[in-house]
């Protein structure tokens, strides 16, 4: 089964450029959609053979996630049942025969980190979130995650130190889901590769330069550890300041 997560950036913006002939290119069993900055009716996408599932901000413009798949889920669940959390569209879990799916974006933590508190309270409960699911069945996670976890993953990370998306504090809590049992998938597969990242600032022809971050990731159950067949980050799709990521599993189906 082949997965494929992409922060598109604004999904409206994407559509009209080349997003149906990557969508079909990829022919994923889900393709994963982060930061969808639109609401219910602002756009009609459908692909054959496809089911979409989607969770839209409150705020216009805004956050937002969708799952398109070929798998009709035994259940669907928005967001992670804590009402300081639930109101930004940051998390679709679908529920399968032998895993849950879950999409998120998580929430960046701003300039000056003035959003790390918020973002610690997010990391505590989105992990135990993860770890309610899991109880049930093995947990396939994800999405823009806004953290780079080591020293490999970002160009410059001395000059990152404490800035959003590398701070010791995000850094910690992602070590930590790691500690709880979640593989970082890339990694497992790719553990020493350098300059393999999945956004790049439009600022200073970073894409260009390659001074990019990974910060979005597959995240598995080590209870499918030995389904994982590949994982891998796509930089030559372009589209957006993000490229997509994938995940393969030897699953027999999802249903």
């Amino acid at each position: 089964m082949k997965f494929v997560s992409w922060n598109v950036n604004g999904l409206r913006a994407i559509v009209n450029k080349n997003f149906a002939d990557i969508f079909a290119d990829f022919d994923a069993d889900f393709f994963c959609l982060q930061e969808t900055k639109l609401q219910e009716g602002q756009i009609e996408l459908a692909f054959p053979g496809y089911e979409s599932y989607w969770n839209y901000a409150e705020r216009k413009g805004y956050s937002g996630t969708a799952i398109f798949t070929k798998h009709t889920p035994l259940s669907v669940r928005l967001d992670i049942g804590a009402a300081e959390h639930d109101l930004e569209g940051r998390v679709i879990t679908l529920e399968y025969a032998e895993f849950f799916l879950v999409n998120v974006y998580t929430p960046n933590s701003q300039e000056q980190l003035k959003r790390l508190d918020y973002r610690m309270d997010w990391e505590t409960d989105f992990l135990a979130y993860l770890k309610a699911l899991e109880s049930e069945k093995p947990v396939v996670v994800c999405g823009d995650l806004n953290v780079a976890h080591e020293n490999i993953d970002l160009k410059n990370w001395k000059t990152n130190r404490k800035n959003a998306g590398f701070s010791d504090e995000e850094r910690a809590k992602f070590s930590e889901v790691v500690a709880n049992g979640f593989i970082d998938t890339f990694r497992y597969f790719h553990p020493d590769a350098e300059g393999r990242y999945s956004w790049w600032s439009y600022r200073f022809n970073a894409r260009k330069n390659n001074a990019g971050w990974r910060i979005d990731y597959f995240l598995v159950s080590d209870a499918l550890k030995d389904s994982l067949v590949d994982a891998d980050i796509h930089e030559n799709i372009f589209g957006s300041d993000h490229c997509p990521v994938s995940l393969k599993l030897s699953l027999q189906n999802a249903g």
